[in-house]
C-alpha cells in the first residue's frame, strides 16, 4: 500500500509531508509524495521549484523509505491529480495540510481540501502546521 501526500510548498505543506513520512515509517510502506497545478500563464504559489523540489528528494533520501515525490503541470487542477493518483496507487492514506481561513476566505476561494475531503476514495488525514 502507499501513503500519498499532497504537498504545497507552505508550512501546512511541511506539517503534511512530516506526517507522512512519520506514517510511512510506522507501517513500512511506499510514501508518494505529489506537487500538483495546472499551469498556465499565472503564477502558482502552489507550484515547488526546484529548490523546494531537491530538498523535498534529499529529506526522503535520508528517510530510508521507499519514497518518490511527483510533479504534475499539465493543465488539470490539484484535486484531480490527487485523484486519480488514489486510485491507481493503492492509497491507504492520504495526507494533507491544513490552513486557517476565515469563513468568507472559504467561501470566496473555495478549498482544495474540501474538496478532497469530499471525493477521495481512501481515509484522509488532515493536519495543520505548528505556528
Amino acid at each position: 500500500m502507499t501513503i500519498l501526500v499532497a504537498y504545497v510548498p507552505r508550512p501546512e505543506g511541511q506539517a503534511a509531508l512530516d506526517k507522512g513520512i512519520e506514517i510511512a515509517k510506522s507501517r513500512n510502506e511506499h510514501l508518494v509524495v505529489v506537487n500538483a497545478s495546472p499551469g498556465g500563464s499565472k503564477e502558482d504559489p502552489s507550484l515547488a521549484d526546484a529548490q523546494d523540489f531537491e530538498r523535498i528528494e534529499q529529506m526522503l533520501a535520508n528517510t530510508g523509505l521507499s519514497a518518490e515525490v511527483k510533479q504534475y503541470v499539465r493543465g488539470k487542477n490539484a484535486v484531480e491529480e490527487i485523484e486519480a493518483l488514489v486510485e491507481s496507487l493503492q492509497v491507504s492514506l492520504l495526507v494533507i495540510g491544513l490552513r486557517k481561513r476565515s469563513p468568507v476566505g472559504k467561501l470566496i476561494m473555495g478549498s482544495v481540501a474540501q474538496e478532497l475531503l469530499l471525493s477521495v476514495s481512501c481515509p484522509v488525514l488532515a493536519v495543520k502546521s505548528v505556528g
